[in-house]
């Protein structure tokens, strides 16, 4: 996930909100990518060569709505897996850190992709729920919804089924720190500027690059652990997938024999495409929100510009800024 600079001049429930919101609307708009993904990735039915052909051969068999399955349970995890990602962040930062207070860039990847594991892990269940949601047929589902789902797994498969695969999360971090590495190490040659000269502009394309990087190599886990989450004997054609395994070095092995090196890779390009418009929005959405926020705490003219409102000290905080304007109307 992204992660903004914190300002003061938002109180902790608004930057909740802000980042929630933001992240909402990136899944939303980017939903019908992450269903052709996982469809991709799983083997489904309807999963055909060509986004295009997936996308129409998924809507003529289960109509427009089936693009943004399992969106819902995505936005709800959002929340507890941010939180998580953050607070377990600043205490592997706290461990980095050297005596001056400095962090190399390698340890804080280190420290953001260990944050990120603990989030995964902790929130896995939603994420295996999300992944049947997505793959079974949405007129004649096995899951009436989220709840259903987790009682129905919980209870037809026990407590395990909602964790299969999560060791792949932890075992794919390991190429997604160093194709993160690599990106933003070798930066500075790429735009030929050292990195505290970059604008806002490179900053995104910065991180939409290190992102792909980072995915594609890491993809084969993400593969095979979307494999292991959708394969159930209690689904229809035991979740639908083209391979069928009893673990996860069988689900490589088997992937490879039967669908070839490369179906490791299935679906890579309509998650790649997903990352442009995802962060572009959750940046715009974010920072609306937040000049919102800032308008109504009184720091700024209006939502749509950031001119700040003349008179108004703006290190103050909001709590700060409304008891120093209540003084004010006191004394006149």
């Amino acid at each position: 996930m992204a992660t903004w600079k914190r300002d003061s001049r938002l109180t902790a429930l608004q930057r909740l909100g802000c980042a929630g919101l933001a992240g909402a609307a990136s899944l939303s708009l980017t939903a019908p990518l992450e269903v052709l993904t996982v469809a991709a990735q799983v083997g489904a039915p309807h999963s055909r060569r060509g986004l295009w052909r997936s996308a129409r051969s998924l809507c003529r068999a289960e109509g427009a709505g089936a693009l943004w399955k399992g969106n819902l349970t995505a936005c709800l995890r959002l929340c507890p897996y941010s939180s998580l990602q953050l607070a377990s962040y600043r205490r592997f930062v706290m461990l980095f850190v050297d005596d001056l207070g400095h962090i190399s860039q390698w340890s804080s990847i280190v420290a953001g992709s260990l944050a990120g594991m603990v989030a995964a892990v902790a929130t896995y269940p939603t994420e295996v729920i999300k992944t049947r949601l997505i793959v079974q047929n949405r007129l004649e589902p096995s899951y009436k919804g989220i709840l259903h789902a987790l009682y129905m797994i919980y209870h037809q498969e026990g407590v395990l089924a909602l964790y299969r695969g999560v060791s792949l999360s932890i075992l794919g971090a390991v190429p997604f720190s160093i194709g993160s590495f690599l990106v933003y190490t070798h930066l500075g040659r790429l735009w030929g500027e050292p990195s505290f000269r970059f604008t806002p502009l490179q900053n995104f394309a910065n991180g939409c690059l290190a992102a792909g990087v980072a995915q594609t190599l890491s993809f084969p886990f993400e593969t095979v652990k979307r494999k292991m989450q959708a394969q159930s004997p209690c689904l229809p054609q035991e979740g639908g997938g083209d391979v069928h395994f009893t673990g996860m070095v069988d689900c490589f092995k088997q992937t490879v024999k039967t669908k070839g090196f490369f179906a490791l890779w299935r679906g890579l390009t309509a998650n790649l495409l997903r990352l442009v418009p995802y962060f572009g929005v959750m940046f715009s959405a974010f920072e609306f929100c937040k000049r919102v926020c800032l308008y109504r705490n009184g720091y700024i003219d209006s939502p749509l510009s950031y001119k700040l409102t003349p008179g108004v000290d703006q290190s103050l905080q909001p709590k700060e800024l409304q008891e120093f304007k209540l003084l004010g109307r006191r004394n006149f």
